[in-house]
């Protein structure tokens, strides 16, 4: 690698850490269009049954755990009952043992990846989930303009908090080489190519220390490398070919640091944005930064973004797919859909 592209690079890394860290500080003021446009609703409900899927690993599970109890029997109503994830289980039989409990909330206390799996249980259920953010994403908190931080806040909101339905959508993967088939719901981001490449191998021990800015050290390793061909069909239309890095499938567009990636994504429009990217050097990816984080209308040809309820995408070679920051296997084609207003969440007043 050549002297001036290696300078670059690390020009673009420091560029990000610096306005990512920036934008982590002003939060509100770079997040200016709120990504929930219908108006929230009260629950309706006097006393509520109370289920909470948590992860027990996550640095404040333990004080979540006494902040949901003391709320719950400050309003009078019966102790909360809590379901543990594991190692083996990221939350599917607990949520499931959640709802034998006939409750009206489900909190969830985790990372996005436990937000993902009792989404999928919920969706088309009447039952709310109240989000209490503990991972290093929050993805979805961000999108509902939760404080992530506020670890008070969130209790209070998802157990006193006004109510009402987002979209969530299903991304089906299929890979013809080894018969892998399988289908998840996600709630604010997926993706296949380079950003799913990143996902993996983002180095877990610096995760843990500086949180979600690992990312950007997997992704400045990730930059350099070639484009692949896909075939790409919206809501049925004729395929066109492209040659990509990656493609994002959004529900909304609010990213950790601040960052709005896709301004125009709304989380209950009944739409996907989809953001193909196909640059072909350093320079490239720079341009796309820019364009980013100073929200520029203007048209980039390495970053095209469309507006679909249904996405098909075959690949002639198995590329890495992701959802939520979650890595979710290879595929040769995908099918993502959207799932207009099928679930209940607990919002601010």
């Amino acid at each position: 690698m050549s002297d001036w592209i290696l300078y670059l690079l690390i020009g673009v890394a420091l560029a990000f850490a610096i306005s990512s860290w920036w934008g982590v500080r002003r939060l509100k003021a770079l997040h200016v269009r709120s990504a929930v446009g219908g108006e929230a609703q009260d629950s309706g409900l006097g006393r509520q049954r109370v289920a909470v899927v948590l992860n027990p690993v996550k640095a404040r599970s333990e004080e979540a755990r006494g902040k949901i109890q003391r709320g719950c029997l400050a309003a009078g109503w019966e102790n909360p009952v809590f379901f543990e994830t594991t190692a083996d289980d990221p939350g599917y039989s607990q949520v499931r043992a959640a709802l034998a409990h006939q409750p009206d909330v489900v909190l969830v206390g985790g990372g996005d990846g436990t937000v993902r799996v009792v989404a999928e249980t919920l969706v088309h259920t009447d039952v709310a989930m109240g989000l209490i953010p503990l991972g290093t994403g929050n993805l979805l908190a961000r999108n509902l303009e939760l404080e992530v931080t506020d670890l008070h806040a969130n209790v209070n909101t998802a157990l006193f908090g006004r109510q009402r339905h987002i979209d969530t959508a299903r991304m089906g993967i299929e890979n013809s080489r080894t018969g892998y088939s399988a289908e998840h719901v996600f709630l604010v981001i997926a993706g296949i190519g380079m950003d799913a490449e990143v996902l993996a191998d983002t180095n877990a021990g610096l995760k843990k220390v500086v949180g979600w800015l690992a990312y950007t050290e997997a992704g400045m390793r990730h930059l350099p490398g070639r484009r692949k061909k896909v075939s790409i069909s919206l809501d049925g239309s004729g395929e066109q070919v492209r040659n990509i890095r990656s493609v994002l499938f959004a529900n909304c567009g609010l990213v950790p640091g601040g960052i709005d990636f896709i301004p125009q994504a709304m989380i209950d429009d009944g739409m996907l944005d989809v953001v193909v990217m196909s640059p072909r050097s350093a320079l490239g990816w720079l341009l796309m930064y820019v364009k980013i984080i100073f929200k520029h209308s203007g048209k980039l040809p390495i970053m095209t973004v469309y507006r679909s309820g249904r996405i098909v995408i075959k690949c002639p070679e198995p590329m890495p797919t992701q959802l939520d920051g979650d890595t979710a296997g290879e595929a040769t084609r995908l099918t993502v859909q959207v799932d207009p207003k099928s679930l209940l969440v607990r919002v601010k007043d």
